[in-house]
């Protein structure tokens, strides 16, 4: 089971910096989001049975993520806002493929603990939740509920931070996601919960979480708990477009480690989900790549 946002992807992709004020060109699609949607997409593609619990607007950009998550494998439990607007997110890639963004969480921010169905976790083994849901003030209570409700089914749990520019309160929020399983930081997350980069560090974090998964882009990706610190390479890639890479690997990882991959092997799942997701535009599976 995933929880977190499903919305739609503005992607901007242009060349050279944005003159303010005036006009820049930019090769421009519409293509399905949300940090929730990218995993629980990726999950499908790497043969989980993924169900997606979200929110989203009574428009049709919602019927839309709804229709495509389905058809790439997702089943979708939403809860439909009659009031906002389904999420959307602009996205600004440059030459390099790397990423800026501008979200409006539209319903995902009113997500509340009444949006998860207790009966979809007597199917599910495990839970991921979107950071995002928790670093929201409006979406918070429902993000602690639903990590909460997790462990009292017995289910195993992971939390992506998503953003570390959002961790304003790097102790609340390790309070937040005490007892989870793994936790998925890359190294700017890393760096904002313990004050450094190196996957080293996150041994300080083993006292809040079971294992703590680094990745740090080109430079591969750790996973660190009581045992030691396992490190995989980074695999060769031209980089398109960078989005969804970390919601990617987070699925690639889990799919392998759900299903008795060693660390090493579950670290490798994720690498090469992350590395297929900066192959082409839009942070969820292309069926040509």
């Amino acid at each position: 089971m995933v929880v977190g946002d499903a919305g739609l992807d503005v992607v901007a992709r242009h060349a050279g910096p944005i003159v303010h004020g005036g006009d820049s060109r930019a090769a421009v699609t519409v293509e399905p989001g949300g940090a929730g949607a990218n995993t629980a997409a990726w999950l499908a593609a790497c043969g989980a049975r993924p169900v997606l619990v979200a929110r989203v607007g009574a428009d049709p950009a919602g019927r839309q993520v709804h229709a495509e998550l389905t058809a790439a494998g997702v089943r979708c439990a939403f809860a439909v806002d009659p009031e906002l607007a389904t999420c959307c997110v602009v996205v600004l890639v440059d030459e390099t493929g790397q990423r800026s963004m501008l979200p409006d969480r539209g319903a995902n921010a009113r997500f509340s603990p009444e949006d998860l169905d207790p009966r979809l976790l007597e199917g599910a083994g495990h839970l991921h939740l979107s950071g995002y849901v928790l670093l929201d003030a409006t979406s918070r209570p429902a993000g602690l509920a639903v990590l909460a409700a997790a462990r009292a089914a017995g289910l195993t749990t992971s939390v992506d931070p998503q953003s570390a520019g959002l961790i304003h309160d790097p102790r609340a929020f390790l309070e937040d996601v005490r007892g989870v399983d793994l936790l998925l930081p890359n190294s700017d997350e890393l760096v904002a919960l313990t004050g450094s980069a190196e996957p080293e560090s996150a041994r300080e974090l083993l006292d809040v979480v079971g294992a703590v998964v680094v990745t740090a882009g080109e430079r591969g990706a750790s996973w660190v708990d009581a045992g030691g610190v396992t490190t995989v390479d980074a695999e060769p890639a031209h980089c398109v477009d960078s989005t969804g890479a970390g919601d990617a690997f987070d699925a690639g990882l889990l799919a392998a480690w759900l299903d008795g991959a060693t660390e090493r092997d579950a670290l490798l799942g994720g690498v090469r989900a992350g590395t297929r997701a900066v192959r082409s535009v839009g942070a969820q599976p292309s069926m040509t790549v």
